[in-house]
């Protein structure tokens, strides 16, 4: 068995033990917007349900490890307090990743994966047509 101290590891290392030793990790695509109405689709696999009552989905858009800068879907969040937590399936998978390149602010990756956006009813950002569960 392995012990490990974590202030002994880099971030990148410590990644890499968690990423490893949890896995398979459920897949979801966070679509949110900015003021500004650019919309944008990235894949989390750092996602995961945390309760029914009340009902909590939650995914995790950390820093990136090698540079600690933020995602556009955490500027989004943090601008637009709204969400779609999109269900990735296998049929999806090709397209996913697609989308999870690092596009330019204001990058449709909804147009660059081949997505459709559907208009979502209850929030502003739009959800996927082709994901089995929009939450």
């Amino acid at each position: 068995m392995l012990t490990l101290k974590t202030e002994d590891l880099s971030p990148v290392q410590l990644q890499d033990y968690l990423q490893y030793a949890i896995a398979p990790r459920p897949i979801c695509f966070a679509s949110t917007i900015d003021n500004d109405g650019n919309i944008n689709l990235s894949p989390f696999s750092f996602f995961n349900m945390f309760s029914t009552k009340p009902p909590i989905c939650i995914f995790s858009p950390a820093r990136r490890v090698r540079d600690n800068t933020t995602k556009h879907t955490l500027e989004n969040v943090l601008q637009v307090k709204e969400c779609v937590i999109n269900i990735v399936n296998y049929d999806m998978v090709q397209q996913m990743s697609l989308a999870s390149t690092e596009y330019a602010k204001g990058i449709n990756e909804f147009e660059k994966a081949g997505f459709t956006m559907l208009k979502s009813d209850l929030v502003a950002p739009p959800r996927v047509a082709e994901a089995p569960v929009p939450v």
